[in-house]
Protein backbone atom coordinates (compact mmCIF):
# COMPACT_ATOMS: atom_id res chain seq x y z
CA UNK A 1 0.00 0.00 0.00
CA UNK A 2 2.81 2.40 0.94
CA UNK A 3 4.62 1.57 -2.32
CA UNK A 4 1.52 2.42 -4.36
CA UNK A 5 1.13 5.82 -2.73
CA UNK A 6 4.90 6.46 -2.87
CA UNK A 7 4.75 5.82 -6.61
CA UNK A 8 1.84 8.24 -6.97
CA UNK A 9 3.68 10.89 -4.99
CA UNK A 10 6.74 10.48 -7.20
CA UNK A 11 4.66 10.75 -10.40
CA UNK A 12 2.85 13.86 -9.19
CA UNK A 13 6.10 15.40 -7.91
CA UNK A 14 7.90 14.84 -11.22
CA UNK A 15 5.00 16.38 -13.11
CA UNK A 16 5.08 19.37 -10.79
CA UNK A 17 8.81 19.84 -11.30
CA UNK A 18 8.44 19.68 -15.07
CA UNK A 19 5.65 22.24 -15.14
CA UNK A 20 7.21 24.47 -12.45
CA UNK A 21 3.94 24.47 -10.52
CA UNK A 22 2.26 22.44 -7.83
CA UNK A 23 -0.37 19.89 -8.93
CA UNK A 24 -3.95 20.91 -8.30
CA UNK A 25 -6.28 18.98 -6.01
CA UNK A 26 -8.28 17.85 -9.05
CA UNK A 27 -5.13 16.47 -10.71
CA UNK A 28 -4.25 14.49 -7.61
CA UNK A 29 -7.82 13.20 -7.32
CA UNK A 30 -7.70 12.15 -10.96
CA UNK A 31 -4.57 10.08 -10.38
CA UNK A 32 -6.07 8.47 -7.29
CA UNK A 33 -9.31 7.71 -9.14
CA UNK A 34 -7.40 5.57 -11.64
CA UNK A 35 -5.99 3.29 -8.95
CA UNK A 36 -7.91 0.38 -7.46
CA UNK A 37 -6.90 -0.15 -3.85
CA UNK A 38 -7.59 -3.14 -1.67
CA UNK A 39 -10.39 -2.06 0.61
CA UNK A 40 -12.37 -3.64 3.44
CA UNK A 41 -15.61 -5.25 2.32
CA UNK A 42 -18.74 -3.94 4.02
CA UNK A 43 -21.62 -6.37 4.05
CA UNK A 44 -24.95 -5.58 2.45
CA UNK A 45 -26.58 -6.09 5.87
CA UNK A 46 -24.49 -3.32 7.43
CA UNK A 47 -25.28 -0.89 4.60
CA UNK A 48 -28.98 -1.84 4.66
CA UNK A 49 -29.21 -1.31 8.41
CA UNK A 50 -27.81 2.19 8.06
CA UNK A 51 -30.05 3.01 5.08
CA UNK A 52 -33.13 1.94 7.05
CA UNK A 53 -32.22 4.36 9.84
CA UNK A 54 -31.92 7.32 7.48
CA UNK A 55 -35.15 9.36 7.29
CA UNK A 56 -36.98 8.49 4.10
CA UNK A 57 -38.36 11.18 1.76
CA UNK A 58 -41.81 10.18 3.02
CA UNK A 59 -40.86 10.89 6.64
CA UNK A 60 -39.24 14.17 5.70
CA UNK A 61 -42.26 15.19 3.63
CA UNK A 62 -44.55 14.67 6.61
CA UNK A 63 -42.44 16.97 8.76
CA UNK A 64 -42.23 19.61 6.04
CA UNK A 65 -45.99 19.59 5.49
CA UNK A 66 -46.62 19.87 9.22
CA UNK A 67 -44.46 22.97 9.27
CA UNK A 68 -46.41 24.40 6.31
CA UNK A 69 -43.21 24.78 4.34
CA UNK A 70 -43.51 25.61 0.68
CA UNK A 71 -41.33 24.16 -2.04
CA UNK A 72 -38.03 26.01 -2.16
CA UNK A 73 -35.77 25.16 -5.06
CA UNK A 74 -32.94 27.17 -3.51
CA UNK A 75 -32.42 24.36 -1.00
CA UNK A 76 -31.31 22.02 -3.77
CA UNK A 77 -28.07 21.58 -5.65
CA UNK A 78 -28.22 22.89 -9.21
CA UNK A 79 -28.66 19.87 -11.52
CA UNK A 80 -26.66 21.62 -14.23
CA UNK A 81 -23.52 21.64 -12.11
CA UNK A 82 -22.58 18.08 -13.02
CA UNK A 83 -19.80 19.32 -15.30
CA UNK A 84 -18.07 20.72 -12.20
CA UNK A 85 -17.65 17.24 -10.76
CA UNK A 86 -14.56 15.94 -12.53
CA UNK A 87 -13.38 13.19 -10.18
CA UNK A 88 -15.02 9.98 -9.02
CA UNK A 89 -14.92 11.32 -5.48
CA UNK A 90 -16.95 14.41 -6.41
CA UNK A 91 -19.26 12.47 -8.73
CA UNK A 92 -20.15 9.87 -6.09
CA UNK A 93 -20.95 12.52 -3.49
CA UNK A 94 -23.00 14.50 -6.03
CA UNK A 95 -24.93 11.40 -7.03
CA UNK A 96 -25.98 10.93 -3.40
CA UNK A 97 -26.94 14.60 -3.13
CA UNK A 98 -28.99 14.55 -6.32
CA UNK A 99 -30.79 11.39 -5.18
CA UNK A 100 -32.08 13.23 -2.11
CA UNK A 101 -32.95 16.29 -4.19
CA UNK A 102 -35.00 14.08 -6.49
CA UNK A 103 -36.98 12.86 -3.48
CA UNK A 104 -37.60 16.45 -2.40
CA UNK A 105 -38.93 17.48 -5.82
CA UNK A 106 -41.17 14.40 -5.76
CA UNK A 107 -42.64 15.37 -2.41
CA UNK A 108 -43.91 18.63 -3.85
CA UNK A 109 -44.90 17.15 -7.22
CA UNK A 110 -42.42 19.35 -9.07
CA UNK A 111 -42.30 17.05 -12.09
CA UNK A 112 -40.22 19.27 -14.36
CA UNK A 113 -37.52 19.73 -11.73
CA UNK A 114 -37.61 15.99 -11.02
CA UNK A 115 -36.77 15.28 -14.67
CA UNK A 116 -33.75 17.59 -14.50
CA UNK A 117 -32.43 15.69 -11.49
CA UNK A 118 -33.10 12.35 -13.14
CA UNK A 119 -30.97 13.38 -16.12
CA UNK A 120 -28.13 14.45 -13.83
CA UNK A 121 -28.36 11.22 -11.85
CA UNK A 122 -28.21 9.16 -15.03
CA UNK A 123 -25.20 11.10 -16.32
CA UNK A 124 -23.23 10.72 -13.08
CA UNK A 125 -24.16 7.04 -12.76
CA UNK A 126 -22.89 6.39 -16.29
CA UNK A 127 -19.65 8.24 -15.53
CA UNK A 128 -19.16 6.00 -12.49
CA UNK A 129 -19.94 2.89 -14.58
CA UNK A 130 -23.03 2.07 -12.51
CA UNK A 131 -25.65 3.36 -14.94
CA UNK A 132 -26.84 -0.19 -15.55
CA UNK A 133 -28.45 -0.17 -12.09
CA UNK A 134 -30.74 2.74 -12.92
CA UNK A 135 -33.92 1.96 -14.82
CA UNK A 136 -34.53 5.58 -15.68
CA UNK A 137 -37.84 4.82 -17.41
CA UNK A 138 -39.34 3.24 -14.30
CA UNK A 139 -37.82 5.81 -11.93
CA UNK A 140 -39.10 8.65 -14.12
CA UNK A 141 -42.62 7.20 -14.07
CA UNK A 142 -42.58 6.86 -10.28
CA UNK A 143 -40.85 10.17 -9.62
CA UNK A 144 -43.44 12.16 -11.53
CA UNK A 145 -46.29 10.79 -9.40
CA UNK A 146 -46.20 11.52 -5.66
CA UNK A 147 -48.54 8.57 -5.00
CA UNK A 148 -45.67 6.26 -5.96
CA UNK A 149 -43.26 7.58 -3.31
CA UNK A 150 -43.05 4.28 -1.44
CA UNK A 151 -42.28 2.38 -4.65
CA UNK A 152 -39.65 4.94 -5.62
CA UNK A 153 -38.04 4.58 -2.19
CA UNK A 154 -38.06 0.79 -2.46
CA UNK A 155 -36.40 0.83 -5.88
CA UNK A 156 -33.81 3.37 -4.73
CA UNK A 157 -32.90 1.26 -1.68
CA UNK A 158 -32.71 -1.93 -3.74
CA UNK A 159 -30.55 -0.18 -6.32
CA UNK A 160 -28.15 1.02 -3.67
CA UNK A 161 -27.71 -2.50 -2.31
CA UNK A 162 -26.97 -3.78 -5.82
CA UNK A 163 -24.57 -0.91 -6.46
CA UNK A 164 -22.79 -1.56 -3.17
CA UNK A 165 -22.25 -5.23 -4.02
CA UNK A 166 -21.01 -4.36 -7.51
CA UNK A 167 -18.59 -1.71 -6.27
CA UNK A 168 -17.18 -4.10 -3.69
CA UNK A 169 -16.52 -6.65 -6.41
CA UNK A 170 -14.80 -3.93 -8.44
CA UNK A 171 -12.67 -2.86 -5.45
CA UNK A 172 -14.41 0.52 -5.46
CA UNK A 173 -16.51 0.17 -2.33
CA UNK A 174 -15.27 3.57 -1.14
CA UNK A 175 -17.75 5.05 -3.65
CA UNK A 176 -20.63 3.36 -1.78
CA UNK A 177 -19.73 5.30 1.35
CA UNK A 178 -19.59 8.54 -0.62
CA UNK A 179 -23.02 7.89 -2.18
CA UNK A 180 -24.50 7.21 1.25
CA UNK A 181 -22.76 10.16 2.91
CA UNK A 182 -23.77 12.62 0.21
CA UNK A 183 -27.42 11.56 0.30
CA UNK A 184 -27.63 11.62 4.09
CA UNK A 185 -25.95 15.01 4.43
CA UNK A 186 -28.26 16.53 1.80
CA UNK A 187 -31.32 15.28 3.70
CA UNK A 188 -29.91 16.73 6.92
CA UNK A 189 -29.15 19.97 5.08
CA UNK A 190 -32.73 20.36 3.81
CA UNK A 191 -34.23 19.66 7.23
CA UNK A 192 -31.75 22.10 8.78
CA UNK A 193 -32.73 24.86 6.36
CA UNK A 194 -36.42 24.28 7.03
CA UNK A 195 -35.79 24.16 10.78
CA UNK A 196 -33.91 27.45 10.66
CA UNK A 197 -36.90 29.12 9.00
CA UNK A 198 -39.25 27.54 11.56
CA UNK A 199 -37.45 28.04 14.91
CA UNK A 200 -40.51 27.12 16.97
CA UNK A 201 -40.93 23.68 15.36
CA UNK A 202 -39.53 21.30 17.97
CA UNK A 203 -40.17 18.22 15.85
CA UNK A 204 -37.73 19.45 13.22
CA UNK A 205 -35.10 20.08 15.88
CA UNK A 206 -35.62 16.58 17.26
CA UNK A 207 -35.26 15.13 13.77
CA UNK A 208 -31.88 16.83 13.49
CA UNK A 209 -30.84 15.59 16.94
CA UNK A 210 -31.90 12.03 16.13
CA UNK A 211 -29.30 11.96 13.37
CA UNK A 212 -26.68 11.47 16.09
CA UNK A 213 -27.01 7.70 15.65
CA UNK A 214 -26.60 7.92 11.87
CA UNK A 215 -23.69 10.29 12.32
CA UNK A 216 -21.87 7.66 14.38
CA UNK A 217 -22.50 4.98 11.77
CA UNK A 218 -21.35 7.12 8.84
CA UNK A 219 -18.13 8.12 10.62
CA UNK A 220 -17.54 4.46 11.46
CA UNK A 221 -17.92 3.45 7.82
CA UNK A 222 -15.54 6.19 6.73
CA UNK A 223 -12.94 5.04 9.26
CA UNK A 224 -12.39 1.87 7.21
CA UNK A 225 -11.10 3.99 4.31
CA UNK A 226 -9.12 6.84 5.86
CA UNK A 227 -5.84 4.99 5.36
CA UNK A 228 -6.49 3.97 1.75
CA UNK A 229 -8.39 6.96 0.37
CA UNK A 230 -7.03 10.49 1.05
CA UNK A 231 -10.27 12.09 -0.16
CA UNK A 232 -12.34 10.16 2.36
CA UNK A 233 -9.73 10.91 5.02
CA UNK A 234 -10.25 14.63 4.44
CA UNK A 235 -14.05 14.28 4.39
CA UNK A 236 -13.95 12.10 7.49
CA UNK A 237 -12.18 14.90 9.35
CA UNK A 238 -15.09 17.25 8.61
CA UNK A 239 -17.66 14.63 9.60
CA UNK A 240 -15.77 13.86 12.81
CA UNK A 241 -15.91 17.54 13.75
CA UNK A 242 -19.66 17.47 13.15
CA UNK A 243 -19.90 14.29 15.23
CA UNK A 244 -18.30 16.10 18.17
CA UNK A 245 -21.19 18.56 18.14
CA UNK A 246 -23.72 15.73 17.93
CA UNK A 247 -22.06 14.13 20.96
CA UNK A 248 -23.29 17.04 23.08
CA UNK A 249 -26.81 15.74 22.51
CA UNK A 250 -28.06 12.95 24.78
CA UNK A 251 -30.66 10.42 23.68
CA UNK A 252 -32.22 8.32 26.46
CA UNK A 253 -34.42 5.34 25.74
CA UNK A 254 -37.37 4.87 28.09
CA UNK A 255 -38.30 1.19 28.04
CA UNK A 256 -41.96 0.19 28.14
CA UNK A 257 -43.39 -3.31 27.87
CA UNK A 258 -44.24 -4.25 24.29
CA UNK A 259 -47.82 -5.09 23.37
CA UNK A 260 -49.33 -7.34 20.74
CA UNK A 261 -51.71 -6.31 18.00
CA UNK A 262 -53.47 -8.08 15.14
CA UNK A 263 -52.74 -6.36 11.82
CA UNK A 264 -54.25 -7.78 8.62
CA UNK A 265 -54.86 -11.07 10.39
CA UNK A 266 -51.27 -11.33 11.66
CA UNK A 267 -50.03 -10.97 15.24
CA UNK A 268 -47.36 -8.27 15.47
CA UNK A 269 -45.31 -6.91 18.36
CA UNK A 270 -45.61 -3.17 19.02
CA UNK A 271 -42.58 -1.52 20.59
CA UNK A 272 -43.84 1.00 23.17
CA UNK A 273 -40.43 2.26 24.19
CA UNK A 274 -39.79 5.96 23.64
CA UNK A 275 -36.74 8.16 23.32
CA UNK A 276 -36.01 11.32 25.28
CA UNK A 277 -33.74 13.82 23.56
CA UNK A 278 -31.75 16.22 25.70
CA UNK A 279 -30.54 19.16 23.64
CA UNK A 280 -30.59 22.94 23.45
CA UNK A 281 -30.95 25.47 20.67
CA UNK A 282 -27.22 26.21 20.74
CA UNK A 283 -26.47 22.56 19.88
CA UNK A 284 -28.87 22.59 16.95
CA UNK A 285 -27.59 25.90 15.61
CA UNK A 286 -23.99 24.69 15.76
CA UNK A 287 -24.92 21.45 13.95
CA UNK A 288 -26.78 23.37 11.26
CA UNK A 289 -23.84 25.69 10.65
CA UNK A 290 -21.40 22.81 10.31
CA UNK A 291 -23.77 20.95 7.98
CA UNK A 292 -23.98 24.07 5.79
CA UNK A 293 -20.19 24.32 5.68
CA UNK A 294 -19.64 20.64 4.77
CA UNK A 295 -22.38 20.69 2.18
CA UNK A 296 -20.92 23.81 0.56
CA UNK A 297 -17.58 22.03 0.29
CA UNK A 298 -19.17 18.92 -1.23
CA UNK A 299 -21.16 20.59 -3.99
CA UNK A 300 -18.53 23.17 -5.01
Amino acid sequence: MKNIFLGLVVIVTISACDSKKKPSADEISGVLDSVKIEEPSISEDVISDIIQQIPSPLEISTLLKESDTKYDKSYLNDPEKISDYNSNYKKALALGVYGTDLGYTNIYEQNQDALFYLNSIKSLADDLSIGQFFDIGTIKRLATNSKNLDSLLLITTKNFNNINNYLQEQKRSNLSILLLSGGWLEALYIVSRVSEKNPDNEQLKETIAEQKIIMDNVVLLMSFYVESDPNIKQLSGKFTKLQEEFNKIEIKTVYREPTYEVVDGMLVVKDNSTSEIIMDDENIESIRNQVYEIRENIIN
